[in-house]
This record gives structure tokens, sequence and C-alpha cells, in this order.
């Protein structure tokens, strides 16, 4: 009965925690309704700040709703600014996709540019060098070719740069378009622990923590910090990219402009493989501070007596208690970002059936498997330090340093026989 009410307190920690991530995302939230109309009549007055920007986009293979995604930045309400699309060599089926998006827009100032690049451990960061080389503007813009923006998205973020003091902008993040069960089980994730988790940390304990699905920044400062060539050779080079520019003085801020990050063809392989990623990541960043996400993380606490004392009436109603607070919870989220959508008229592209699951009441009640699987997967950083990423294989050290992890035994024979069979039938 004690290990039970130890068992029953975490919990309770990890509910008061996740009712602060929902006071946090409505607060966000809120305060961009508030001031919209001051927003609107900033945008349209004459001293509206739209200083060039210089978009890179790093492309690697075909992400789901590609087209779309890229071409959303080619229909910015936005005086001057270029697209350069990134790639490391014009095999990458994601080329032809960013050729189209040129083609379609002639009147766009768009570069596609192909340059192997293994100055790094970070693949993306390898595509994202070639593509800073030739950025044409002071104003850097780095965003990720899954993310689909609406029209007046570069309004919104650049408006902050206007302040010298600020040195960087990210962006509240939502996922939507799933179709497939590992879709919608990331796109809960998105939507409940990660948006909530950088909001909390935003707003109550002033710590920047920057995705890298957005990021706008100035020239000089990036260069100040060591430039991309500093986060070479890191897995988490937007968490450090933030993290150098707030250490060195300059303020971090997290736009309430919602970006939508589409994920339509998730497997539960692919989520599996992402959140061990990220969970790894952040065990080497975190450290200690790491075992609060598994207090933070009520549902899985609540069904450990199920496991480790007995199923009984008291420990089953307590899990499926918890269970039921937090799909309400997710619930409420995913209304606060429907209605902010809504009066912030940020998404005007035409909504889709897939696009209105996003906000469907009932995939909430798949939420506390989510939970479930996201606790399991905590404790594998514990015992494991290697990741495999874009085919390649890294051991992380402190603060997501890379080094090479070469195979060995019969996974370089496996790796051998994949790399052979792709080669004999290219």
């Amino acid at each position: 009965m004690t290990l039970f009410l130890i068992f029953v307190c975490l919990t309770a920690i990890g509910l008061i925690a996740y009712g602060f991530q929902i006071l946090s995302i409505r607060s966000k939230l809120k305060a961009t309704n508030i001031k919209i109309k001051e927003a609107r009549q900033f945008l349209t007055s004459s001293e509206s700040f739209c200083p060039p920007v210089s978009i890179i986009k790093p492309l690697k293979g075909l992400d789901d709703n590609l087209f779309d995604n890229l071409e959303s930045f080619c229909l910015q309400d936005y005086p001057e600014y270029e697209i350069i699309f990134s790639l490391q060599d014009c095999n990458d089926p994601a080329y032809k996709v960013a050729r189209k998006v040129k083609e379609k827009h002639p009147d766009k100032d768009i570069s596609v540019i192909t340059e192997r690049c293994n100055i790094g451990l970070n693949p993306k960061v390898n595509n994202l060098i070639p593509a800073y080389k030739i950025a044409k503007y002071e104003h850097i813009l780095i965003s990720d070719s899954n993310v689909l923006v609406s029209s007046n998205y570069l309004k919104e973020i650049t408006k902050h740069m206007k302040d010298p003091s600020v040195g960087l902008v990210s962006n509240m993040i939502h996922g939507t378009s799933e179709r497939t069960f590992g879709s919608i089980l990331e796109n809960l994730h998105l939507n409940s622990f990660i948006i909530g988790s950088v909001c909390l940390l935003d707003k109550y304990l002033r710590m920047p923590c920057v995705i890298g699905k957005s990021m706008l920044m100035r020239k000089k400062d990036l260069e100040f910090i060591g430039g991309l060539k500093a986060v070479k050779d890191v897995l988490a080079e937007d968490y450090i990219i933030g993290k150098r520019i707030h250490e060195m003085g300059k303020k971090v801020i997290l736009s309430t402009h919602l970006i939508r990050n589409v994920n339509e063809y998730w497997g539960i392989k692919k989520f599996i493989n992402r959140h061990t990623r990220w969970g790894k990541l952040r065990w080497k960043i975190g450290g200690i501070s790491y075992i609060s996400e598994l207090i933070g993380n009520p549902v899985f606490m609540s069904f450990l007596p199920l496991i480790l004392l007995e199923v009984s009436k008291i420990t089953l109603f307590f899990a499926m208690f918890v269970s039921f607070v937090k799909i309400l919870g997710d619930i409420y989220i995913g209304k606060l970002i429907q209605k902010q959508i809504k009066t912030t008229q940020l998404i005007k592209q035409k909504i889709t059936d897939s696009d209105a699951l996003t906000f469907n009441p009932f995939r909430y009640f798949l939420s506390p498997l989510k939970d479930i699987i996201i606790g399991i997967i905590w404790f594998i950083p514990l015992v494991s330090n290697k990741v495999v990423w874009r085919g390649n294989r890294y051991k992380i050290g402190k603060d997501s340093q890379l080094s090479l992890c070469p195979d060995t035994g019969i996974l370089l024979w496996k790796y051998r026989l994949l790399n052979a069979l792709k080669t004999r039938f290219a």
C-alpha cells in the first residue's frame, strides 16, 4: 500500500505539471488573441518592419505533402525574400519537387543547389552550410521541409526582429493531417507534450527551447557564436544555437504564430525511432533533469502499479481515472489550437478531411496509449547512447555531441548487404 501511495503522489505531481502546461499554452494563445487587432494595424502601417530574408530549406527525401509545404513559402505576403532549397545531390527525390516549385513560381527568387558537404557529422547542418554561404540577406530563416505555413508567416515572425536585443525567433508548432496510426501518435505528442513543454519552459522558467522547424536570426549573431560550423557535430543543433544566442545576452522569442508540422503517413516504427533518438538527445542535454519527463508522464506513472504491484479495483480505477483526465486535457489543448487557427486565420488553405482529424475528439482516446509507449521509450537512453540517423550510426555524448560509431559484426554485414542491394537495383 505504501508503494502504491508513492505512485499516487508522483502521478499527482505529473498532473499538476500537466496543468501548468495547459495554462502556459492557454496564456500564450490568449495573449495573441488580445493583441491581434494591434498586430494587424502594425502590419498594415507604414512603420511595418519587413527586412529582406533568406529562407534556407534543407531537403532530404520525400516528406509528407512536400510540394505544398515548399510552395507555401512561395506564397508569402512579404516584400522581399529569397528561398534556397539545399540538397546533397540531384538524385535525391526531393530535387525534382524543388525544381517543380521553382518552375511554378518563376517570379520568385528561388535557388535549388546541390552540393556534397561532409564537413560535420550532423547531416542537416551539412545540408545547410552550402545554402548559408550563398544567402544574400542579413536575416536568415532556417525551416524544415515538413512545415506548412500561412501567407502572413514571415510578417508575423520578422516583426520581433525590430528589437535589436532579440537574437532568435522560433515558433509554436502543431501536428496535422495524419492518415496512419503512427501519424496520429506523432501529432498527439506534438499537440500535447511538445507544445506544452516549450510553452511551460518559456513562460514559467524563462528557458528558451528552440525547435528547428522554424528559426529566424541575424547572420552576425550566428557568426558571433561560431556559425553553423560550431554545431556541425551535435545532434541538437537547434537547441544549441538557441542556447548560445541566449548566453550571449540576446533574447530568444517564442512566436505564438502557429505553424503546421505535416505528418501524414508515419508508421509506428518511425514514431518509436524518432522519439528514442529525441529521448537520448534530451538525456545527454538535461542530465538528471531528464527524470522530470518520467514524472511528467502521469498516465505511465498511473499504470506502473498494475505492473509492479497487482491488478485490483483500486489500481485499475486509478489508471483509468488518470487516463480520462489526460484525454480531457489533450482535447482542451486541441480546441485551444483550433480556436487560435480560426481566430487569427493562420491557415487560408482549404480545410481537408485530414485536417479535420486534427480536432476530432475521438482520436484523443489514443493519447493514453501514446503516453505509455513514450514512458517505455524513456528508459532506453539510460542503457544506450547510439542512434541511427539518415543511414549513419553515431554515439551521443554530453550536450548531444556526436561521434562516429563504426559497424561491427552482424550489423556490418547487414549494412554491406543493404548497400550492395541498393547499388545493384538502383
